[in-house]
């Protein structure tokens, strides 16, 4: 545009010819004749040019694409896999990828394979709708690459959206994220749209009727909120939170997160959240957390108390001090036969009897797994100790790196100064002071024995309670003020003159 300004200003105020200001400019008289015609340039025809390369193979691919027609929609040929089949089955055709990149796409587009759709906008009232989705990344978790399953909510007025991580996308964990959202913004909205997820979705009836789970019924009659579904495969149905994910990806899972555990992570997420309410979405007049400090004012108010997330089974405890809660076993510190309640969140799984709870664990979702706690087993070791060295529950202890090395350095040098079973028992009974003070203390305790060459478990208990034997130094009190009770001496001479009466006789 602003070339062919200056060849009509040329033209009419300069050299004045066209075959001057074809000269000048270094352009051809065509296009001299074509601006001074015209301030405004012809849209230029795209020139159509033979395929050599390609036109061996057109044929197979539209070939290729035709039966994709038939075929599942997951599981049609992609540009690249076409490429990749001519390489293999037509190998004396040699074709670059871009020029079958191309080809495919203006033949799925004249085939109807590829339906560009137009959307129409939408407008949300304060408090209305948030979206809800799953999606799956990568985490470093104590240095061990993890695969998590990560719950997002938009709001679908405001734009503020909240994330948080599991294991797994388990129904426990569906539900626990919903309550943690609901905290984050203080306040429930009147209405949450889902994929068909089956922690909510058991059965797709026609239409927009599904038939729910009887416990996400239930957790959204507790909430007071409202649920609608999307039609399967059709994903821009809430196209909010889809378009959230890939930017929350792209800011805060870049480069990949590393933390010491879940909870740590989750911290990290939840500052990540805070940190997008300072951004402003195109279109809106102020920011995301601006706009969410109004519509907090027009959500629901929060439940008085959460619902109780818990699957509850009740399980008995067997020969090896264990119950089985889904498909793994638990250790518990009461004896085989004993019924108790377990109850099992997303992370943790509760073990409780006689109404108080007597173990947890941290969820296992593997599948017949032992999840073993040293210190249920005690009392048992203390009647045998010959099985503490090959017990599976030290072994784990081991492995989770919650025994220190100076635990088995005085347990040698207590067999050595004791013998075999006494020494040994002598150390459980150290393990069993940690119900009372703590591991950590424990381990402090032996550190500083160690230090100074004592192995005696008598010490070893001593320097563990001596912060509780330790009194404070009293206070020096000013004894001037005794001086009123001060009285004279007795006198004693009459006392003296009886005495040396008695020597002289």
């Amino acid at each position: 545009m602003e070339l062919f300004e200056e060849i009509r200003r040329e033209y009419e105020f300069g050299v004045g010819t066209i075959a001057g200001v074809s000269k000048k400019f270094g352009v051809h008289r065509r296009m001299v004749r074509e601006a001074v015609g015209s301030a405004i340039p012809q849209l230029r025809k795209k020139t159509k040019r033979r395929r050599f390369k390609l036109a061996p193979v057109a044929g197979f691919i539209d070939q290729i694409l035709e039966s994709d027609r038939k075929a599942p929609r997951k599981q049609r040929h992609t540009a690249y896999r076409i490429w990749k089949r001519i390489c293999a089955e037509l190998p004396e055709n040699k074709v670059c990828e871009r020029t079958v990149r191309f080809y495919v796409q203006e033949r799925k587009s004249a085939l109807g394979l590829v339906v560009h759709e137009t959307f129409v906008p939408q407008s949300y009232p304060w408090g209305l709708e948030a979206q809800v989705d799953w999606y799956e990344a990568y985490a470093d978790l104590s240095g061990q690459r993890t695969k998590l399953q990560v719950f997002a909510m938009r709001s679908m007025a405001s734009g503020a959206a909240f994330h948080c991580a599991f294991l797994h996308a388990t129904q426990q964990a569906f539900l626990e994220a919903h309550e943690r959202a609901f905290a984050f913004f203080c306040g429930v909205f009147r209405k949450l749209r889902y994929d068909n997820l089956t922690s909510a979705v058991k059965k797709i009836l026609r239409g927009y009727l599904r038939e729910e789970t009887a416990r996400f019924v239930a957790f959204r009659s507790h909430w007071r909120f409202e649920s609608e579904f999307c039609t399967p495969a059709e994903a821009h149905e809430k196209g909010g939170v889809e378009g959230e994910v890939g930017y929350f990806r792209r800011n805060h899972w870049v480069p990949v997160p590393q933390a010491v555990d879940l909870a740590s992570l989750n911290l990290e997420l939840l500052r990540g959240c805070h940190q997008d309410e300072q951004r402003r979405i195109e279109g809106k007049d102020q920011s995301i957390g601006a706009a969410l400090l109004i519509e907090r004012e027009h959500l629901l108010p929060l439940a008085e108390e959460g619902m109780d997330l818990a699957r509850i089974t009740f399980p008995t405890v067997n020969s090896l001090g264990c119950v089985k809660v889904l498909t793994n076993c638990y250790s518990m510190p009461l004896t085989a036969g004993t019924q108790v309640q377990a109850k099992s969140y997303a992370s943790t799984v509760e073990l409780w009897h006689d109404g108080r709870s007597v173990a947890q664990h941290e969820r296992c979702y593997g599948r017949h797994q032992q999840v073993l706690n040293l210190e249920h087993y005690l009392d048992v070791l203390s009647r045998k100790p010959g099985a503490l060295a090959g017990s599976r529950p030290l072994e784990q202890e081991r492995r989770a790196g919650l025994w220190p090395d100076c635990f088995d350095e005085l347990w040698q040098a207590l067999i050595s100064r004791h013998g075999k079973q006494t020494g040994t028992r002598q150390m459980i009974d150290l393990l069993k002071l940690t119900r009372e003070f703590g591991r950590d203390r424990l381990r402090e305790a032996v550190e500083m024995a160690l230090e100074t060459g004592c192995t005696d478990a008598a010490a070893v208990q001593h320097l563990l309670q001596a912060r509780d034997l330790a009194h404070p130094a009293c206070d020096a009190m000013d004894i001037g003020s005794l001086d009123r009770y001060r009285r004279p001496l007795p006198v004693m001479n009459e006392y003296d003159q009886l005495l040396s009466i008695g020597g002289v006789r």
